[in-house]
């Protein structure tokens, strides 16, 4: 007969084999052999490039720069234009986008406030004379080579949402935490939506560089006032089965935060709204993609219950030393040998994943003081379970 504690204990690594496995599988089919496609030029439509923007005065004047740029680029055969919402703003936000000539209309609401509210604002706008593809990028983004010129082109072709490789980079001076920081996010944004998409599958939005054709955009609501509005967004959009597809070739970038506040309160909106939708909506979503035999929600809904890279380590790390304890009391591997197994999954996982996608991030001796940045971050996760982050607050720019 088993025990009490050898059965939560079971499922308890169920439950945690589910995430460590998508996360694994994730990473292999990423390091496959990947032949980029050929850059095509956008077809003939009307383009509107949407950016929300709250008080981002010096931010906003490169992301201009880099967007004009490329409009020009496909000025001849698509009508493209640039939208600013400014949201909110208290500074010359609006000003210096008009005097790049582009279109730029206010916000003023004290109450409903966060990035989602601004592009419901922007969509309601051009829902008088619609484009055929509205293109959300944030006020502090850059465009990589013919960025704008694919997704539109994806979006015009496949009928659905269209999400480009969105990275953060840390300063060159940056300290180890931001640097690190900067790997799991070029996992969590690059290789594990590589991994989904050369298997056919659909990849979370991830909040800019994004494309939708209007047909598409117009069937769901973004004043949702949510915290993490685009993984919400990409959940809305699967249950109507058009989840998003990755776009690897069309690059956009931003930057980490210096400042500690910065860093600090962009990180709790990111692991708090992640953590939240992963208890509301991810086993519901799990049993509605098995229910309905929908491959693409039930890609999506593992995906979105893999927890934040730090966190998925500290779990399994907290399961592994009790089994190190349980086998040593009991005198049996089974069933405590099974979380070691996890163990070596993420550690092997995140050593390919390094190999491919992080090695010009940080030096593997830097990789191997991970641990470290884990610890540093549960007051985050305790931080979730008192007084948990349920409002949009925006991060603080550098100056």
């Amino acid at each position: 007969m088993y025990s009490a504690i050898e059965i939560l204990f079971s499922v308890l690594i169920l439950l945690l084999s589910v995430p460590v496995i998508t996360f694994f599988l994730q990473v292999i089919f990423a390091l496959l052999p990947y032949k980029a496609k050929p850059n095509e030029g956008a077809a003939s439509a009307s383009v509107v490039i949407l950016i929300p923007a709250h008080n981002e005065s010096t931010s906003l004047i490169p992301t201009l720069d880099s967007i004009l740029r490329q409009v020009s680029d496909i000025q001849p055969t698509a009508n493209a234009k640039v939208l600013v919402v400014a949201d909110n703003c208290n500074d010359d936000t609006a000003d210096i986008a008009r005097s790049y000539g582009v279109e730029v209309i206010e916000r003023f609401n004290k109450t409903m406030r966060g990035k989602g509210f601004a592009l419901d604002f922007g969509l309601q706008y051009l829902s008088n004379d619609p484009p055929a593809v509205v293109l959300i990028l944030d006020a502090d983004c850059l465009l990589g080579p013919f960025a704008l010129k694919t997704l539109v082109s994806d979006a015009l072709r496949y009928q659905r949402p269209i999400q480009g490789l969105y990275l953060m980079h840390s300063s060159t001076d940056a300290p180890l935490k931001t640097r690190i920081a900067e790997f799991a996010w070029s996992v969590k944004n690059w290789a594990r939506p590589l991994g989904l998409h050369r298997l056919g599958l659909p990849c979370q939005l991830m909040g800019s560089g994004m494309a939708f054709p209007w047909a598409v955009i117009r069937q769901v609501n973004l004043a949702s006032g949510h915290i993490v509005e685009d993984m919400k967004l990409g959940v809305d959009l699967a249950k109507l089965n058009l989840a998003p597809k990755f776009c690897p070739e069309a690059l956009i970038t931003s930057q980490f935060p210096t400042s500690d506040e910065g860093i600090k309160t962009q990180r709790t909106r990111w692991e708090h709204g992640h953590i939240g939708m992963i208890l509301k909506e991810g086993p519901l979503l799990i049993l509605q993609g098995i229910r309905h035999a929908n491959i693409n929600m039930l890609a999506l809904a593992l995906d979105m219950c893999v927890p934040p890279l730090a966190l998925l380590v500290l779990m399994i790390l907290l399961l592994s030393s009790a089994s190190v304890v349980l086998c040593l009391l009991t005198s049996q591997a089974w069933p405590w040998a099974f979380a070691i197994v996890d163990l070596l999954l993420v550690a092997l996982a995140v050593i390919l994943a390094w190999v491919k996608f992080g090695r010009s991030i940080l030096a593997f001796s830097v990789l191997l003081m991970a641990p470290i940045y884990v610890l540093v971050k549960i007051p985050l996760y305790i931080k979730f379970i008192f007084k948990r982050q349920s409002e949009w607050v925006r991060s603080k720019r550098d100056s």
